[in-house]
């Protein structure tokens, strides 16, 4: 049997953390199965449902690289094929049309709550012929009365709900638009849907969903329901706790790959590696292996995560997601070194992109002024001879390597016998405008020849601006 899974959000919304960790597991289980993964958006709410919400999904899919074999499909463009499933249930009377007014059916819930009652509707319609009436009607699913719905759960073992517990669930409503329970039924059954992998919150669905797809004679997949995923604190995790958005975490810096290996691990373990690898992700993932037990999401171990990624992957490929950062924080790279460049340069310090795009701005454009503590203590009168000492044989080198630069600073501190750090700290000052960057000889490449001569002349002016004063 060939493994075949979905994802199958509900357009109201962004494509948020638990289901973005859903798609994976079940992107990743396709995979690992030599199998097929698809998108389906199941957007049968129509008054919440919105275009913008889909082309969330659609981005934070494509961002995270959770590429699908089909669709997406749309539930809005399936109705005539539900219409054809009731129709044929109410030939087989495995479904009936219900009279019932909503206030009866309001109050018949009022009443079982007061009792102490389990809420279901009684099922008065169930059993009566059908009638000529223009009574608005829905149609409702014949659920057994008898017996009980088993599953293996890949999560939660096994399952079992006895069907006396389970009403006549609505599948058409009075306007004749079909609910969520039978749309999902059909199209797992439509689409060869062999493994389901969901929330947690869905497991009270899945015997109404088993019920139907008998009642259809339709093959049942294999479920697995995985844990909610908690915030810091222990409470379900919410925007109170920060990004839960799939593109909030890419607008903060987070590479792609920092997330699915931080999510990957939410609920799932492979001994004691922490760092997958997507590669290995698809080999080594299982659905028997995910835990049963909620995950609290730690945001230092994603920043960890990221860090680690920023300073191994290709700087290349860190650099094209680094150029929408760059954009967005307006900083133009067209007069300056390669984006690559500056990865390789500022990984190593970096949390996020957010973190590098802000340091490397000295890059590419002018400062407005020093940072007030790095000049005070280093852009003094007796930094004055070593930083015209070193702008002369900066001006003088045709070979502006890092080598060459290197020797120059050090030619610097030889002559006027001092350490480096009394040239470097000033240089670094008067270069980058602040006290924090690479090494000298790499900043000086990047920055280039005539910008870095340019601005340490600027720092002599400054300091001779404060002998004046």
């Amino acid at each position: 049997m060939k493994v075949k899974t979905r994802f199958a959000p509900s357009p109201t919304g962004f494509l948020h953390v638990g289901g973005a960790r859903t798609a994976l597991y079940s992107w990743l289980h396709a995979k690992n199965s030599g199998g097929e993964f698809v998108l389906r958006i199941e957007d049968t709410d129509i008054a919440r449902s919105t275009p913008e919400a889909v082309e969330a999904i659609l981005e934070g899919m494509a961002w995270m690289g959770l590429t699908w074999d089909e669709g997406p499909y749309y539930q809005t463009k399936r109705f005539d094929r539900y219409k054809e499933i009731i129709d044929e249930m109410l030939t087989a009377g495995t479904a009936y049309k219900c009279y019932c007014s909503k206030e009866r059916v309001n109050t018949l819930r009022e009443e079982q709550e007061k009792a102490g009652e389990a809420v279901r509707y009684d099922g008065k319609c169930r059993d009566i012929e059908t009638v000529e009436t223009d009574l608005p009607y829905v149609v409702r699913f014949k659920n057994p009365k008898e017996g009980s719905v088993k599953f293996d759960d890949h999560v939660r073992d096994h399952i079992e709900f006895s069907n006396s517990e389970l009403d006549d669930l609505i599948i058409q409503r009075t306007d004749g638009t079909p609910t969520y329970n039978f749309c999902v039924v059909v199209d797992d059954w439509d689409m060869g849907i062999t493994h389901v992998v969901r929330g947690e919150d869905h497991i009270n669905n899945t015997p109404r969903q088993i019920n139907i797809l008998k009642a259809l004679n339709a093959p049942l997949p294999e479920y697995a329901h995985v844990a909610m995923i908690l915030g810091d604190d222990g409470a379900k995790l919410s925007k109170r706790h920060g990004a839960v958005s799939v593109m909030q975490y890419r607008d903060e810096g987070y590479l792609p790959e920092a997330l699915k290996n931080y999510l990957v691990r939410l609920g799932w373990s492979h001994g004691d590696q922490e760092i997958f690898s997507e590669q290995e992700m698809i080999e080594l993932f299982s659905l028997d292996a995910i835990n049963k037990a909620p995950s609290a999401f730690n945001t230092d171990k994603l920043i960890w995560l990221n860090q680690h990624y920023i300073k191994t992957l290709d700087p290349v490929y860190v650099a094209k997601h680094l150029e929408w950062h760059m954009e967005n924080q307006k900083i133009d790279t067209s007069n300056g070194p390669a984006l690559s460049e500056i990865v390789t340069a500022l990984a190593e310090r970096a949390k996020t992109l957010v973190d590098l795009a802000a340091s490397s701005r000295y890059f590419f454009e002018e400062y407005e002024e020093f940072d007030a503590t790095a000049a005070k203590k280093h852009l003094r009168p007796v930094a004055k001879e070593a930083l015209e000492l070193v702008q002369q044989k900066l001006t003088a080198l045709d070979d502006w390597s890092e080598t060459a630069l290197h020797t120059a600073i050090q030619d610097t501190a030889d002559q006027l016998e001092i350490g480096m750090g009394k040239v470097g700290m000033p240089l670094r000052v008067a270069i980058t405008g602040a006290g924090q960057s690479p090494s000298l000889d790499v900043t000086l490449r990047l920055i280039g020849k005539e910008r870095s001569i340019a601005r340490i002349g600027r720092a002599l002016e400054f300091i001779a601006a404060r002998e004046t004063a």
